[in-house]
């Protein structure tokens, strides 16, 4: 069976060329007679991995000098509570805009350490519309703002950075980073799982200023920011595939021409499928047409059998993992970086396909 469209919201699709770089280098990285997982975190050659890895995400990213990058473990979930734990001590407070899933479950982990507060709740409308910017009464007093730049299962996205008056603003950006440019100089700190854009699962990157940490104290050494800054990640051993994987996904992306063509590329492959759903009659989205996101799109019939025949016909074609979370069913495309626009094209014709024969 040759390589399928796989619309996995994570882990997900990574570019060809970089897995057929890491297949060549898979035994003997370097000429070090060695494969990178099996190589000491500590020894020369790990070294100028990890650095050079930094080094091409501040340069795509246009990270400033003063911030800090952090690779570490345990995903964007870990960073619920390692990021709350770290920043709420300057007031015991902090603001949440609760816009999904995983907005959701950062927010029950900040109640954890101090008083977080849902500065927006938006499941009373399934999480379908971003809410704006007036509609944010951000507390003067609280250590942070938080909220999740993109989400996966209801599929949107915030169209603008909040106004947070001053507050430090905390973000996570899992299943958008590197898909566009982000101005890291608005937040004092930005998180995200690996397994969307990055690389594979098991990494997580963080991207912080150190003069927004206030942690609660004692903190386990691990969940410790500004441990983990003084030990340069390499506090424990790090994840050291996912960081020489991540090297080489960033070399992809400069090769595309960096964040501005990734966005200009994201945006037509996002046109593609949302162009064949706006036209449909059959095909249906409850998300809010400016808070659509590029990286997710969420539809459905309103029938559970047609749905279940849509993903299984998609699979017989070679479009896979297009089956809709289990908390809204459906479908839903991921179309992260990776994704080809061949792939979106082909989902896009067997939309209408399958619409013609039903």
């Amino acid at each position: 069976m040759g390589r399928v469209f796989n619309f996995s919201a994570g882990p997900a699709m990574m570019p060809e060329t970089v897995l057929k770089r890491a297949a060549a280098e898979i035994t003997d990285y370097g000429a070090s007679g060695m494969s990178v997982m099996e190589m000491s975190h500590r020894s020369k050659v790990f070294d100028a991995i990890i650095t050079q890895t930094e080094a091409s995400l501040r340069e795509v990213m246009s990270i400033p000098e003063e911030y800090k990058v952090l690779f570490l473990q345990g995903g964007a979930t870990l960073q619920f509570a390692m990021a709350a734990m770290n920043l709420i001590g300057k007031t015991g407070k902090a603001d949440y805009a609760v816009t999904g899933q995983f907005s959701g479950n950062a927010f029950k982990e900040g109640k954890k350490f101090g008083a977080a507060r849902a500065l927006v709740d938006t499941s009373d409308i399934t999480f379908s519309k971003i809410p704006q910017q007036s509609e944010l009464a951000v507390d003067p007093e609280a250590s942070y703002v938080h909220y999740c730049m993109n989400n996966t299962i209801f599929g949107t996205k915030w169209p603008y950075i909040p106004e947070t008056g001053g507050v430090p603003l905390v973000c996570d950006i899992s299943s958008c980073i590197l898909s566009e440019p982000v101005d890291v100089s608005r937040f004092g700190l930005l998180y995200a799982g690996a397994q969307k854009n990055m690389g594979p699962a098991g990494l997580a990157v963080v991207i912080l200023r150190e003069d927004v940490l206030h942690p609660i104290s004692p903190l386990p050494t691990y969940l410790d920011y500004a441990a983990q800054i003084k030990a340069q990640s390499m506090y424990n051993t790090p994840p050291t595939y996912g960081i020489y994987l991540l090297g080489l996904v960033l070399d992809w992306v400069k090769e595309m021409g960096g964040l501005d063509a990734m966005k200009v590329y994201n945006e037509k492959k996002a046109k593609v499928v949302y162009d064949a759903l706006d036209d449909s009659k059959l095909f249906t989205s409850k998300v809010d047409k400016q808070s659509r996101s590029m990286m997710n799109v969420v539809f459905t019939t309103n029938d559970a059998d047609k749905d279940a025949a849509f993903i299984k016909g998609a699979a017989a074609r070679g479009l896979v993992t297009l089956a809709g979370h289990r908390l809204v069913g459906g479908m839903r495309a991921s179309i992260y970086n990776a994704m080809p626009m061949e792939g979106v094209e082909k989902l896009a014709q067997y939309m209408n396909e399958f619409e013609k024969e039903n």
